[in-house]
């Protein structure tokens, strides 16, 4: 049997993936950090918010890794996916990342909780990063080095530490947005430093351009309920009243209108909550 290292890419399609992995990562970056603060400022419905946090950041990294993966390719070899370990890292990716939201959400951000919901999370993403890697089938074997795979996990620990600590600290509208696009950076950084680590073996070349549009068919399917997930979350946290108020327009407008999700009712013998400092 021929066993022949095969030439991988990770921009087949050029920099359209890598750009929109970068973009998901991001929003859902966003969409946990608002929720997190929607949390701290409503903390009776702390848990429903953390939770819809959790499953943004999850799946926007998740999001992130396989329309990243649709860009990988590899000379001489078909790709394809087993359904069920792709589902699989779906609901890895929101499990640890609601790990670490209810932790520190719960129990503050002290520096050994977010060192411990850090590990916690950061270990899950790069479990949920080569869950994914492990779900692909081609006609070869794929081999990673050792030292840049620690280096990917590395990178997801302190990216996952950085997300936590950003989530609880910092509740300013455009500082978590530009919390967001670092944290974007960091995460599509650890998934191409993953991707670095891998080589291909391949044992009977084989050439198929329908194969090639049989998995990006396959990919945008898988990837339809999380981006759709991200829409839902989208809407609920930009339709939100008090999600969108500063703290001096929350004090200055008086009786806000009735938030969308998960919200208080204001009754009038009941004291006046002062939200948290955004």
């Amino acid at each position: 049997m021929t066993v022949a290292s095969a030439t991988v890419s990770d921009f087949y399609y050029g920099a359209v993936t890598p750009i929109a992995a970068y973009l998901m990562a991001c929003l859902g970056a966003a969409l946990g950090l608002r929720c997190t603060t929607r949390s701290l400022r409503r903390p009776q419905h702390r848990a429903r918010w953390l939770a819809l946090g959790a499953v943004s950041i999850g799946c926007g990294i998740w999001t992130m890794h396989f329309i990243a993966m649709i860009g990988f390719s590899v000379q001489g070899a078909l790709v394809r996916y087993d359904t069920t370990k792709t589902l699989l890292s779906l609901a890895v990716a929101i499990a640890v990342v609601a790990v670490g939201v209810f932790l520190v959400g719960y129990r503050g951000g002290s520096p050994l909780n977010l060192g411990v919901a850090g590990a916690v999370t950061g270990l899950g993403v790069a479990a949920m990063h080569y869950l994914g890697m492990a779900a692909i089938h081609t006609n070869g074997t794929l081999h990673y080095d050792t030292l840049t795979v620690l280096l990917s996990v590395v990178i997801a620990i302190g990216a996952a530490t950085a997300a936590l600590w950003a989530a609880v600290s910092i509740h300013a509208l455009w500082a978590s947005l530009g919390a967001s696009l670092v944290m974007g950076v960091a995460v599509t950084g650890m998934h191409y430093t993953g991707m670095a680590a891998v080589s291909v073996h391949v044992t009977a070349p084989v050439v198929s351009a329908q194969s090639s549009a049989d998995l990006v068919a396959f990919l945008l399917v898988m990837l339809a309920g999380p981006l759709l997930v991200l829409l839902v979350a989208a809407v609920i946290v930009m339709f939100d009243p008090d999600m969108m108020l500063g703290e001096d327009e929350a004090e200055t407008s008086g009786s806000a209108p009735a938030p969308l999700f998960g919200g208080d009712s204001v009754f009038p013998n009941q004291p006046s909550q002062t939200p948290t400092s955004w």
